[in-house]
């Protein structure tokens, strides 16, 4: 007897060691209705009459207490949502829109706080932006916490909402075809944060121009879809080359899947979903197959490819006598003056006389000014073309086209 009843009790821990492994199991699991997962990548996969929800295997916690998502698409409507649910969430809601749950919604600005009326929280969101989620970890207290909201790592507010015995699960919500986010669960977000947010939008005053790009100090990050053509992001500078500035670099810190790459030179109203040196008026060296592009879809083969850690940079060798619109309201600049840096390409302002003898065309007049445009590979030239420069000036243009492309970008080498 005392046999049959071990037996018995060793077959009832069997049993419950099982259902706690299941347990286990189901509440470190993700859910999600109506979406495609790749990754980190979450894309709406509805008609846009239902609602698409993603809600994450855990809840966050002292040690894990924020998540960032970034708009890769807006699709038809931007109806994204952001935010904090209980565990088993119902996925055909918004988050936010039911008892329990709180989200920044990107298409309003509004914040739903348990309720499908929202009130004004923060700015919209749109493609590139960042949306982050978090809660402050010393405000656990008696079932409260203080959940707060950021854009591009800025806070936009916060909110104090009670705690679901099973904790807060972030949870990403979707609801118009073409929406699509790329989701980071381990995120970090804090004081530091603060510091490099002004760094950033200090930096973006240097560029004029910014499709599909996002900077973070002197990083350029492209932020677009990468499926076809068309998706180029484009970070075009506010200021032309001068004989003052005449000369930038770009870094490659991560190539991303194809290194789809591009550093050039484009007139001001370039299209801003082409490629510099696709269309008129541009020129440009292409990292991925080191062709030059001048005007044409269609590329010469020029230098070696560039990889990651590649320094490429793009200068115009000026005629004495030039001087951009508004350009003779400057000082003269003596290019003597002017040290580069070490192990960076030498100072080429001006064209030597050899080449001006060369370049001395009595129709220049008629089909306006030239100059002699130059690229280099880690410091050293490795080519030029001669430019007809477009009215108001050539502006330095950097254009990314695959997933995970990021560059440092000096727009002033030469300058100490």
């Amino acid at each position: 007897m005392d046999d049959i009843n071990l037996h018995y009790r060793f077959l009832n821990w069997r049993r419950r060691i099982r259902e706690i492994r299941e347990v286990r199991a189901v509440r470190y699991q993700e859910r999600y209705k109506r979406m495609l997962k790749n990754g980190d990548t979450l894309s709406y996969q509805g008609n846009s009459d239902d609602v698409g929800c993603y809600v994450a295997p855990r809840p966050l916690s002292k040690g894990n207490c924020y998540f960032e998502v970034t708009i890769m698409d807006t699709g038809v409507r931007g109806t994204i949502a952001v935010g904090l649910v209980p565990q088993f969430y119902k996925l055909d809601h918004q988050p936010g829109s039911l008892p329990h749950s709180i989200a920044y919604h990107a298409d309003d600005g509004k914040l739903y706080n348990g309720n499908p009326v929202g009130q004004q929280f923060g700015p919209k969101c749109n493609r590139g932006d960042r949306i982050g989620c978090g809660i402050y970890a010393d405000t656990f207290d008696a079932g409260l916490v203080t959940v707060f909201f950021t854009k591009n790592g800025k806070e936009v507010g916060s909110v104090v909402v009670p705690v679901a015995p099973d904790g807060l699960f972030p949870a990403i919500g979707m609801h118009s075809l073409g929406e699509e986010v790329r989701l980071d669960l381990q995120a970090e977000w804090g004081l530091e944060e603060e510091d490099s947010v002004m760094m950033v939008d200090s930096h973006e005053d240097e560029w004029a121009r910014l499709y599909d790009v996002r900077v973070s100090g002197t990083l350029l990050e492209y932020v677009g879809k990468g499926k076809s053509i068309m998706d180029v992001g484009l970070a075009q500078a506010r200021q032309p080359l001068t004989t003052r500035s005449h000369y930038f670099e770009v870094e490659i810190v991560d190539p991303g899947e194809k290194c789809y790459i591009a550093l050039g030179l484009a007139r001001r109203d370039y299209p801003k979903n082409r490629h510099p040196g696709w269309s008129r008026g541009s020129v440009a060296y292409h990292a991925d197959d080191g062709k030059i592009f001048h005007g044409s879809g269609v590329g010469d083969q020029f230098g070696p490819r560039c990889f990651e850690g590649d320094i490429m940079g793009c200068g115009i060798m000026f005629p004495r006598d030039y001087v951009l619109d508004g350009e003779d309201e400057m000082d003269d600049w003596d290019a003597a003056d002017v040290q580069p840096k070490q192990g960076r390409v030498e100072n080429l302002l001006y064209l030597n006389d050899e080449d001006e003898e060369e370049g001395d065309d009595p129709e220049q007049e008629h089909e306006g000014l030239k100059v002699m445009v130059f690229f280099t590979r880690n410091g050293k030239i490795i080519g030029r073309r001669e430019v007809v420069v477009p009215d108001g000036g050539f502006y330095p243009s950097i254009g990314m086209l695959s997933s995970g492309e990021k560059v440092k970008v000096d727009l002033h080498p030469l300058s100490g």
